[in-house]
């Protein structure tokens, strides 16, 4: 017996175990009580998109986690950062991945669920039993539902605490570990700062470029070999303790007006505003409420200044994406129904593993094309960070219609 029988018989028992159950347990329960919690088929369907559901998470979440985490987990451990603080950065890391998991699982999850009864024709003794599909639809939107409630929690509540708790370690191994953020021959990007590094040997640099342009003055930095210290001050992340160093400072508005400045030791502090952000709090270290209160207080300052209007707008795209990452896997369980039932009529599994791994990578792709669009273009935020899930429903919504026609 080759494997193509073997799924043969498989979802032959599959057909048979699921009338048994109609025969001998749906139509009293449901005569009796009448309710859609003691609908037995419904009850097998939870369970059907559920455990697919799972099995989805599994996967992208080791997708995440590997590209998110692991590298970053093997560079500080490459570093000789503390063991017991790597692994706490790994678990601070892990609302995110959740977070972003859940939506696509659901897309995925349910896809493989439904094509597979479509082409097991499971779906035929649902619609023989009396259930539209309608009815049908109703436990995979609400599944949907409690899928983004719990998503949402993770990313309103979970990622936040993760958030601050994650950047409040990493301060802590860097003031350790000066040179987690270095690299051995490598030019690292800061706020106004471009440093050009030589070779990284534990706390050694063998030489330093430093370009920087602030307060209308452009500053080059040439320095032999550096120590790198950790803070000594509060507000520092490290210092640079640089011998044989020169400055060179010229003026933007006047290139001819500039100063040299030699020095057989230097010292430059390096902030930790610099690699960490503000200590204030950002968007994604607040919860929707505490982000809501602090969006309405800037917008009735009513500022006509472009950089508080810019502002505004990067952190409402923060407040879309709390409400559209989460509440995605209602749109995905919308377009799940209505595509599995299209395109599942053969190997329904394989084709539904197929396009949902396309759809969620389009959907990733334009994704970050509108925080993009966002951050460096200053377009709305609602319709940037929304689009994706509009699309989405749109095309659930019209396959839906294309299948109630029949």
């Amino acid at each position: 017996m080759n494997i193509n029988e073997i799924f043969k018989e498989i979802k032959a028992i599959r057909i048979l175990r699921l009338l048994h159950l109609y025969y001998t347990k749906f139509q009293v329960r449901v005569l009796k009580r009448g309710s859609l919690k003691d609908h037995i088929l419904v009850k097998y369907l939870f369970k059907d998109l559920f455990l697919y559901f799972l099995v989805s998470f599994f996967f992208f979440f080791m997708i995440f986690f590997v590209n998110q985490i692991l590298l970053t987990v093997e560079d500080l451990l490459a570093k000789s950062a503390p063991f017991a603080d790597v692994m706490r950065i790994m678990v601070y890391s892990l609302p995110f991945i959740i977070a972003q998991s859940a939506p696509f699982a659901t897309l995925v999850g349910f896809l493989m669920s439904l094509g597979g009864m479509m082409s097991s024709n499971e779906i035929l003794i649902f619609r023989a039993a009396g259930l539209s599909f309608i009815k049908i639809f109703i436990p995979v939107a609400m599944l949907g539902v409690f899928i983004s409630i719990g998503s949402f929690f993770v990313n309103d509540y979970l990622l936040p605490l993760g958030t601050i708790k994650y950047n409040e370690l990493m301060r802590k191994i860097m003031n350790s570990t000066p040179t987690i953020e270095l690299e051995s021959n490598s030019v690292k990007h800061l706020d106004t700062s471009h440093i050009v590094i030589g070779i990284v040997e534990e706390n050694t640099v063998s030489d330093v470029v430093i370009i920087d342009s602030k307060d209308g003055e452009d500053r080059l930095i040439i320095a032999g070999q550096s120590e790198l210290q950790g803070a000594r001050e509060e507000g520092v992340l490290m210092q640079f303790d640089m011998t044989d160093a020169t400055i060179l400072t010229v003026k933007t508005d006047n290139r001819k007006n500039y100063d040299i400045l030699h020095s057989a030791r230097a010292v430059m502090n390096v902030f930790d505003s610099t690699f960490l952000g503000s200590f204030s709090q950002s968007p994604r270290e607040m919860t929707t409420y505490d982000l809501t209160k602090r969006l309405n207080q800037m917008k009735a300052e009513k500022s006509e200044d472009l950089n508080a209007i810019r502002k505004i707008n990067l952190w409402g795209m923060e407040w879309h994406k709390k409400f559209a990452i989460p509440f995605g896997s209602i749109f995905f369980a919308l377009l799940a129904f209505s595509m599995a039932f299209q395109f599942g009529k053969a190997n329904g599994q394989m084709i539904g593993l197929f396009l949902g791994i396309v759809i969620c990578v389009l959907y990733w792709a334009v994704q970050i094309v509108g925080q993009l669009l966002v951050t460096k273009v200053g377009l709305n935020a609602f319709w940037c960070i929304w689009t994706p899930n509009i699309l989405i429903g749109l095309f659930g919504l019209g396959f839906m219609i294309r299948l109630l026609r029949k």
